[in-house]
């Protein structure tokens, strides 16, 4: 089912929870709400559900207008942070639980059921109580219990964010690996972008209420759009400085104070017509110490990652993160040369907040 969101505007009285958000969700696909605690997701994703009444605006399914049709006319599946099982009720009761409010006859339940929890490897304890079950087959029987129902739209609500993360990469496998198996088009709300990342066929990065970027996860680490975005996904973070870019003798040049790059005409050349200071941007990753690097710069900390160390090191008064091997063993204090991989670099409008470079 193809979901398209219009001028979407949910108020709580004077406090606005999101403004104005449109997004056009294909059939079938994933779709990740990504970003910080308060900015807006759940409650879009609670608008979508029909928990929530829009103030503005439109929801679609299909050529559907559903804002005024109830939750349980929606066709939807919701899975929630907190499982939300019933405690007195078998893993068969609580999968069986929405079936049982459409009068669905109870030799279907159980063939339904039972096809459910097969295919969620929880065949085996359809007799069980929630207390008797792990974290992860609690999340399985809420998987299920949304599956049962045969829905259009799946909505998930933090799913994973109670269970240890090394259940939380085995389960975002078998979300991903199944919705793409059903083909329901789904939408997930996480704070985590590895999640989100890793999982979604695009992601809505959000904040404030505002939709900030919406597009493939490559496009939106690559090629961010405002600087929320560019400090938001990705870990380590960008790193960002204030600059400013000249245009002389055929060459882009971005420096402050004390640091001094120069840049690739493609990206060099609107950074060069602002007038003024810009953000640039660049990812730690993107960052190296090498003998032959352009910036002299110090190590003021390594944080040992295990596979390669975070170092933070200052040029001047600007601190630059970037990731290195641990058998180069760094150590806080040394001087090194620093190279930045200028095909990379971003720039930002500080006022406006948005990408010189990608509209």
């Amino acid at each position: 089912m193809q979901v398209k969101i219009e001028s979407l505007t949910k108020k709580f009285g004077n406090v606005v929870g999101v403004e104005d958000i449109n997004l056009d969700i294909k059939d079938g696909e994933f779709v990740a709400f990504l970003g910080p605690s308060g900015c807006g997701k759940t409650t879009t994703l609670l608008m979508l559900a029909g928990i929530y009444k829009p103030t503005e605006g439109y929801i679609r399914f299909d050529d559907r207008i559903v804002n005024q049709v109830p939750p349980r006319e929606r066709n939807i599946g919701m899975v929630f942070q907190s499982y939300a099982l019933y405690p007195h009720m078998t893993v068969f009761g609580n999968i069986s639980y929405p079936l049982k409010l459409k009068n669905v006859p109870k030799k279907e339940q159980s063939e339904r059921v039972s096809r459910v929890a097969d295919v969620m490897g929880i065949g085996g304890l359809l007799d069980r109580r929630p207390g008797q079950l792990s974290g992860g087959q609690q999340q399985r029987v809420a998987l299920g219990r949304a599956l049962v129902k045969e829905p259009d739209v799946l909505l998930f609500d933090e799913p994973l964010s109670n269970l240890d993360a090394r259940l939380r990469l085995t389960m975002r496998g078998e979300i991903k690996h199944l919705q793409k198996e059903l083909g329901i088009t789904s939408i997930y709300v996480t704070h985590d972008q590895v999640e989100a990342m890793t999982m979604a066929d695009r992601i809505a990065v959000m904040s404030g209420g505002h939709l900030q970027a919406f597009d493939s996860p490559e496009e939106v680490y690559d090629r961010p759009k405002t600087l929320f975005v560019a400090g938001f996904v990705g870990n380590p973070p960008m790193n960002l400085v204030t600059v400013e870019v000249s245009h002389s003798d055929g060459k882009y040049i971005a420096q402050n104070s004390s640091l001094k790059v120069e840049v690739p005409a493609e990206r060099g050349k609107q950074p060069a017509a602002h007038n003024g200071d810009v953000t640039m941007g660049i990812r730690p990753e993107d960052v190296s110490i090498t003998a032959d690097g352009e910036l002299d710069g110090q190590i003021f900390v390594v944080e040992p990652l295990g596979r390669e160390d975070l170092i933070d090191v200052r040029i001047g008064d600007n601190s630059i993160l970037l990731l290195a091997d641990p058998e180069a063993n760094h150590k806080a204090g040394e001087n090194v040369k620093v190279h930045m991989d200028m095909t990379q670099i971003q720039f930002f409008d500080p006022k406006t907040e948005k990408s010189l470079l990608w509209t």
